[in-house]
C-alpha cells in the first residue's frame, strides 16, 4: 500500500480489525519511510460492475461515487454516519447480487432512493430532485404527496 503522505511503497499493517459491520477490514498502518499513519479499508468485491449511463457509455462502478452522492443529499442531516455505510453497503450487495455486470444507472438510483427513504425524509427528496430531474415546484410537491401518503396509517375497515 503505497503511503498518502511521501508516496513510499514501504507501509506496514500495525493493527486490523473487521468493521462493525462485518462487510470490510480496517487496517491501521505506518509508513517506514515517513512515519506517517493512515487507515484502509479492504470489502469483498463479488464482481466487476459496469454502469451503463443514459449516454450509453459504460464506466465502471465507482463505490466512492455513490458513497460522494448519497453524502451530498444527506448535507447537515442527522443521520449516524454507520447508518450511511449499512446503507451503501446494501445498496452494493443488492447490485452485486443482481447477476447482472451490467447496471443501468437508473436502476442504482432507483436502490438508492429505496434506501433514502427509509433513512431521512429530506435525503430522499433531495437525492430525488436530481435523480428525477425536477424542474418546477410541482415536482418536489408530487414527491412530498408521495411520501405523506405513505406515512399515514391505513383506515380500518369496519362492519
Amino acid at each position: 500500500m503505497r503511503c498518502p503522505y511521501c508516496g513510499s511503497d514501504d507501509t506496514q499493517v500495525k493493527d486490523s480489525r473487521p468493521s462493525e459491520d462485518n462487510t470490510s477490514i480496517r487496517r491501521r498502518r505506518v509508513c517506514a519511510d515517513c512515519g506517517g499513519r493512515f487507515t484502509t479499508f479492504e470489502r469483498i468485491q463479488l464482481r466487476e460492475l459496469i454502469v451503463l449511463k443514459k449516454s450509453g457509455r459504460r464506466v465502471p462502478f465507482d463505490r466512492d461515487k455513490l458513497m460522494r452522492s448519497v453524502q451530498v443529499a444527506l448535507r447537515k442531516r442527522p443521520v449516524d454516519p454507520d447508518r450511511v455505510e449499512r446503507m451503501i453497503n446494501g445498496v452494493v450487495r443488492q447490485l452485486e447480487s443482481s447477476g447482472e455486470s451490467e447496471i443501468n444507472a437508473e436502476q442504482i438510483g432507483v436502490y438508492v432512493m429505496e434506501a433514502l427513504k427509509g433513512l431521512d425524509d429530506v435525503a430522499y427528496v433531495r437525492f430525488a430532485s436530481v435523480y428525477r430531474n425536477f424542474r418546477e415546484a410541482k415536482d418536489f410537491s408530487a414527491v412530498l404527496d408521495e411520501l405523506s401518503s405513505q406515512d399515514l396509517p391505513e383506515d380500518d375497515e369496519r362492519d
